[in-house]
């Protein structure tokens, strides 16, 4: 009986999730009413209160739940020793694209994270900074060119996910893959037509 009441409350709490989650996206942090997340989730007032203290704690909680999923999954896309040169954009592809389709995910927790978060500028020169590891340990592999500096990389990688993610992710344009493409294109092979040395 105690664990069918525990089910039950984690759906309770993942509907306020959820709600919450649509409803600051929609409307914003300001805007949005502790009223209007339970009548979305179709609960009571004082069923939010039995999981959250407050507004800015279900916010607050959507922020870390988003930054902490971003965060581990960059920490898991450095790639290993030993792979070929033709394996190297592969794997490059497919790490972009896996970080499109988490952010394609839930679009609302996305632009909560993203973009609504006060704290969204720090999150991104932190994942910037997992990303410049990875990407100097990846040099040191030889996978990269060693006179690249690896902080502006990863700065103008987080710059274009953030924005394509924003221009077109969200707003359902382009897919992930097409987007991964089109920066791996660009990072790997540059902006010149094939076949012309650009060095």
């Amino acid at each position: 009986m105690k664990s069918k009441k525990g089910r039950k409350g984690e759906e309770s709490r993942k509907r306020l999730l959820e709600a919450a989650a649509n409803e600051f996206s929609n409307r914003g942090f300001y805007e949005t009413k502790v009223s209007e997340i339970v009548k979305r989730a179709g609960l009571t007032q004082p069923s939010f209160y039995l999981y959250f203290q407050s507004k800015e704690a279900i916010f607050d909680e959507l922020i870390t739940n988003f930054h902490s999923r971003i965060k581990k999954l960059t920490e898991s896309l450095l790639l290993e020793k030993g792979l070929n040169t033709k394996d190297v954009s592969k794997r490059v592809l497919s790490a972009v694209e896996t970080v499109f389709q988490c952010l394609d995910e839930d679009k609302d927790v996305t632009k909560i994270g993203f973009f609504l978060n006060p704290e969204a500028k720090q999150m991104k020169k932190d994942l910037a900074m997992v990303l410049k590891e990875n990407l100097e340990a990846e040099q040191r592999l030889g996978y990269f060119d060693s006179e690249l500096d690896m902080e502006t990389v990863a700065e103008c990688l987080i710059g274009m996910i953030e924005h394509l993610t924003d221009s077109f992710l969200l707003t359902g344009i382009k897919d992930p893959a097409s987007l991964a493409a089109q920066i791996v294109n660009l990072l790997i092979y540059g902006m010149l037509p094939k076949g012309s040395d650009g060095r």
